[in-house]
């Protein structure tokens, strides 16, 4: 514990200035990557790490362990190596979407490419979902957000059409050439059909009624947690509605929460001042440190 208090007050007597721009520098590398990964599996992942990191770091510091120094000492060039390894699916989708981002605004709240005419087909999307689950006409529907689809796209067949439901329906029809795989949306448009999806291992050794899935969820549920897409599926069994989106599916959906979910995802977001977010980001940041966030 003494040698504790000597290490903290050795810490407080070298904090300054420049101290918290140091500190305020770091805390914005790891914001601006944050937001970038927000939503993908490595939130998860990057949670357990950085807990096992800080308490393996206090060992390393503060505790005499000799044989736990050189087994730590020993493991670290081992771990930078499979590190980038584990993380390699989303340090690739962030560096993408670094690549997108055009001004300061952009790191904070942007809306997807081509959000406009996504949101001008949600009614359309929905009419058609509901014409299918009255059919009980199994559908799989990926509408793309920011991460490219152009590697999903070549799987099927190239269609460029415009999104109505009569154009659904007949992709969709039972035993038609396109019926079996997904429909990918881009840009308002259907880009094409009968496209193969990576299916998610998810619920695989889960029989129990109710919650194993069948092919399309599966399928639904793997692009999700590949990609930022969101997936519309409609079961042939049941007729219900399901979304997918960043890992999770939630089912049995109305037409009406479908098309509030439609219009949120490729919402407009709010203009705020960056000198305002900016603001925010640090009182909230302060609070976390101080411990005056109650919740």
């Amino acid at each position: 514990m003494q040698q504790l208090i000597s290490e903290l007050q050795f810490i407080g007597q070298r904090f300054d200035r420049g101290s918290m721009i140091d500190i305020l520098l770091v805390a914005a590398i790891f914001f601006v990557f944050l937001r970038f990964i927000k939503g993908s599996q490595a939130n998860t992942l990057i949670r357990g790490s950085v807990t096992i990191f800080i308490l393996i770091g206090l060992l390393y510091i503060l505790v005499d362990l000799p044989a736990f120094t050189w087994l730590i000492s020993s493991i670290l060039p081992v771990l930078l190596i499979v590190i980038p390894v584990v993380y390699a699916p989303e340090i690739r989708r962030a560096f993408e979407r670094m690549g997108r981002v055009q001004s300061i605004h952009d790191l904070f709240a942007s809306a997807p490419p081509h959000a406009e005419e996504m949101r001008e087909i949600a009614d359309t999307l929905v009419i058609s979902c509901s014409m299918l689950s009255a059919r009980n006409h199994g559908a799989l529907i990926v509408l793309q957000r920011f991460d490219d689809l152009e590697k999903y796209i070549h799987t099927g067949v190239y269609i460029d059409s415009v999104v109505t439901p009569e154009m659904l329906l007949q992709i969709f029809y039972p035993n038609t050439p396109l019926h079996d795989g997904a429909v990918i949306i881009s840009k308002g448009r259907i880009e094409a059909a009968a496209c193969v999806m990576p299916l998610s291992s998810r619920n695989v050794l889960d029989k129990t009624p109710g919650r194993a899935m069948g092919l399309r969820h599966r399928a639904a549920l793997g692009i999700s947690e590949a990609t930022d897409s969101v997936t519309i599926v409609v079961s042939e069994e049941s007729g219900s509605i399901s979304v997918a989106h960043e890992g999770k599916i939630t089912k049995g959906i109305s037409n009406e929460r479908l098309r509030v979910m439609l219009e949120s995802m490729f919402a407009q977001p709010e203009e705020i001042p960056f000198r305002e977010r900016l603001s925010s980001f640090f009182n909230f940041l302060m609070k976390k440190i101080l411990g005056e966030d109650k919740k």
